[in-house]
C-alpha cells in the first residue's frame, strides 16, 4: 500500500509546478470515464484538479480509479503536466495542467448521494440539506461562505484588538434576566429546584465590566433566545458584543463604521463611504415605513393628508379626521400596469394590514381612476405635484392610522422595489437610526414596554419626563403622555433594510435605571448585581453589538444566515442532523428532580 499523505492541495497547482511528483488528498468530484482514460477531478477545501490514469502507463491505478465513484475518499501521486492543447479548462484555476495519475488508494469509499455535491445550485429540500448537513456543507457555494465567516471574524478581531479592545469571555451559565425573549433554562443538579439561564446576550454583564474599569470590551458572542424564528433569526446567534467607557453616541458610531470599512476592505475589497447616513426614527418611519430602510432605491412614502382632507372621497377625508394619515408612493412607470396587477398589490396590501389600497393612474390628458369623481380638477392637479407625477405612473395610496399605513406601504415599497428590479446587486447601504422612542405602549396589555432593551438611556433633555408621565392626566400611550414623549439614546445599523446592529448608551445611575424598571413593571432585582455594582462608581458608558450572522449573510449574498451557520436549526429549533431535541433518560431526570408534564391533550404513555 502506497504512503500517499498530502504534500500539495489540489488547487494550488499550475504551470510553476509541471514536472514535479505530488501527492493530493481529497475527494472525487466528477468521475469521467471514457473506456479508457478515466480522469478524476480531486476536490479539497482550496479547490479542483484533474487527475488523468492511463491503463497502458499505470494499470494498477486505472483499474482502482475504475471502481472510484463521486465523494470517495482518495490519496493520489503523480506528476504534473500541461494539458493538452484545446483540453484547457478556463473555469477551474487549475485548469491549465492536471496530473498524470502513478499510484492511487481508496482512503474511504462514499454511497450513493442524496443530492449532488459538484453542481453550483441544487434543487433539493432545505430539510435534507440540513439532514446531511455534513454533505451540504463540502459544496463550493457553503465552502466560501464558511471562508467568508472565517475571514470576517478574523478581520474584526484584527481590528478591535488594534484599537485597544480587550476580548472578554463571559459566562453561558448566568442569571435570568429582563431582556424581552423567553430565556432557555439549565436546571441546577447541586441546587435541586433552582435554574440557570442561557445568555440572550452579554448586555448586564459587559456592563459590569465597564464597572470594572475594563473601558473597551468585545467578545464574539454566543447568544441564545427561545423564540419564532424566520429566515434571519436563530435560537443561537453570534453577535459582536462591543462596551466602552466614557463615550459618547459619535464616539461609538465612529468606531464601529471604521471596523466595518476595514471588514469590507480586507473581505470583499470593497470601499465603504465614511460617515455613514443617520436617520431619525420618526424621519425613516415618515420617508419609508420602516425603521430599517433600504436605502438603494428610491419609491419614499409622500404624505398627503392635508391635501386630501376637504376631498368629497369620505375614506381620505374620514381618515384624516379621525386622526390618521393619508399617504402614498409612485410606482414611476407602472401606469401600464393589468387591472390583475393591481388587484394582487391590492390584496397584498390588505396582507399587511391596510383595508384597501387606492391608486391612481396618470396619463397625458390627466388622472384616470375609480376615485377621481371624487375630486376637484384643482385637487387632483395639487395631488400629482406632491407626487411628483408623470404619464405613465402608477399612484398607490393607504388610509388609516400612522402604524397600519408605515406597515403597509413599507412593505409594499419593498416588493415593488424587488418586482421592478430597482435593488442593485452587490452594493452595500449602510445607515444608522437614531432617537428611537424610550417606550412603546401595548393597548392589548394596559403596560408600556421597552422599544429595544431596558437599559438604554434617555435623551438627557428627556429625564424629567420619567417622573412627569406618573402625575399625568394624559391617557397611557397618547402622544400627550410623557412616556410617549421621550426619546432614547438607541440607535441602530441598518445594512441593505435588514437591522444588523443595535446598541445604546446606557443609564449608569441606579435610580435612573430603577425608574426605568419601575415604569415597565419590571422587578429590580432580577438585574440587582448591577444596580448594586452602579452604586459603587459606574462610568457613563455605551456599546452596540453587530449581529456577525446577518451580516456575513449580506456580504456573501445568502438568503437566510442558516447559510452562514455551521450547524443551524430549522423554523421549529430542531436539529435535523443530530436529531436534537430529544427525550432524555429518566435517570437524568431524576438526578435534576425534574418531572416532566405533558401539555394539555398530549398522548400519554
Amino acid at each position: 500500500m502506497p504512503d500517499l499523505r498530502r504534500d500539495h492541495h489540489c488547487g494550488e497547482l499550475g504551470t510553476p509546478q509541471i514536472g514535479q511528483t505530488v501527492t493530493l488528498n481529497g475527494w472525487a468530484h466528477r468521475v469521467r470515464d471514457l473506456g479508457g482514460l478515466i480522469f478524476i477531478e480531486l476536490r479539497d477545501r482550496s479547490g479542483v484538479v484533474q487527475v488523468a490514469f492511463n491503463p497502458q502507463e499505470t494499470p494498477e491505478a486505472h483499474a482502482l480509479a475504475a471502481q472510484v465513484r463521486s465523494e470517495y475518499v482518495l490519496g493520489v501521486r503523480g506528476v504534473v503536466r500541461r494539458r493538452p492543447e484545446g483540453t484547457v479548462n478556463p473555469n477551474l484555476k487549475t485548469g491549465e495542467v492536471e496530473v498524470a495519475g502513478e499510484a492511487l488508494e481508496i482512503l474511504n469509499p462514499a454511497k450513493p448521494l442524496p443530492f449532488p455535491i459538484a453542481d453550483e445550485e441544487i434543487h433539493v429540500e432545505e430539510s435534507t440539506r440540513l439532514r446531511y448537513r455534513y454533505l451540504d456543507l463540502r459544496r463550493a457555494p457553503m465552502q466560501r461562505l464558511l471562508e467568508l465567516r472565517h475571514q470576517v471574524t478574523s478581520a474584526v478581531r484584527e481590528f478591535l484588538n488594534g484599537e485597544g479592545f480587550w476580548e472578554i469571555e463571559t459566562p453561558l451559565l448566568m442569571k435570568s434576566t429582563p431582556e424581552g425573549a423567553r430565556d432557555y433554562l439549565v436546571p441546577s443538579r447541586v441546587n435541586p429546584g433552582e435554574f440557570y439561564a442561557l445568555p440572550q446576550s452579554p448586555q448586564l454583564l459587559k456592563q459590569t465590566l465597564m464597572v470594572s474599569g475594563v473601558e473597551r470590551y468585545y467578545q464574539l458572542a454566543r447568544c441564545l433566545r427561545d423564540e419564532d424564528l424566520r429566515a434571519d433569526r436563530q435560537p443561537e446567534h453570534t453577535q459582536v458584543d462591543m462596551e466602552m467607557s466614557f463615550v459618547t453616541r459619535d464616539d461609538i458610531f465612529d468606531v464601529t463604521e471604521r471596523l466595518w470599512q476595514h471588514v469590507f476592505r480586507k473581505t470583499l475589497g470593497v470601499e465603504l463611504a465614511l460617515p455613514f447616513p443617520r436617520l431619525t426614527y420618526a424621519e425613516a418611519m415618515a420617508r419609508y415605513g420602516s425603521d430599517k430602510p433600504d436605502l438603494r432605491f428610491g419609491l419614499e412614502l409622500v404624505d398627503v393628508s392635508s391635501l386630501v382632507a376637504e376631498t368629497e372621497f369620505k375614506v381620505f377625508a374620514a381618515t384624516v379626521a379621525a386622526g390618521g394619515q393619508v399617504k402614498g408612493i409612485n410606482a414611476k412607470g407602472c401606469g401600464s400596469f393589468s387591472r390583475k396587477e393591481i388587484d394582487d398589490l391590492v390584496e397584498m396590501s390588505k396582507e399587511y394590514g391596510a383595508k384597501g389600497l387606492a391608486y391612481v393612474i396618470v396619463e397625458a390628458g390627466g388622472l384616470r381612476s375609480p376615485i377621481a369623481k371624487f375630486f376637484r380638477e384643482e385637487q387632483l392637479a395639487a395631488l400629482a405635484a406632491a407626487m411628483n407625477a408623470e404619464p405613465g405612473d402608477l399612484l398607490l395610496f393607504v388610509a388609516d392610522q400612522p402604524e397600519v399605513v408605515a406597515n403597509a406601504l413599507g412593505r409594499l415599497r419593498v416588493h415593488l422595489g424587488r418586482q421592478l428590479g430597482l435593488i442593485p446587486s452587490g452594493e452595500f447601504c449602510f445607515l444608522w437610526v437614531v432617537d428611537f422612542p424610550l417606550f412603546e405602549y401595548k393597548p392589548e396589555e394596559g403596560r408600556y414596554t421597552f422599544m429595544h432593551n431596558p437599559v438604554s438611556a434617555p435623551h438627557p433633555e428627556h429625564l424629567p419626563l420619567l417622573e412627569a408621565g406618573w402625575h399625568t392626566d394624559a391617557a397611557p400611550g397618547s402622544p400627550a403622555h410623557p412616556w410617549t414623549q421621550a426619546l432614547s439614546l438607541q440607535y441602530d445599523l441598518v445594512l441593505n433594510g435588514s437591522e444588523v446592529a443595535s446598541g445604546s448608551i446606557r443609564n449608569h445611575r441606579a435610580e435612573v435605571q430603577k425608574q426605568i424598571f419601575a415604569i415597565l413593571g419590571m422587578d429590580p432585582g432580577l438585574a440587582g448585581f448591577l444596580l448594586e455594582a452602579f452604586e459603587y462608581g459606574a462610568p457613563p458608558h455605551g456599546g452596540i453589538a453587530p449581529g456577525l450572522d446577518r451580516i456575513v449573510a449580506i456580504m456573501g449574498g445568502a438568503d437566510s444566515i442558516r447559510d452562514v451557520i455551521a450547524f443551524p436549526k430549522t423554523a421549529s429549533a430542531t436539529d435535523l442532523m443530530m436529531g436534537a431535541p430529544s427525550p432524555v433518560d429518566p435517570k437524568q431526570l431524576q438526578e435534576l428532580h425534574i418531572r416532566v408534564v405533558p401539555p394539555p391533550g398530549a398522548k400519554q404513555d
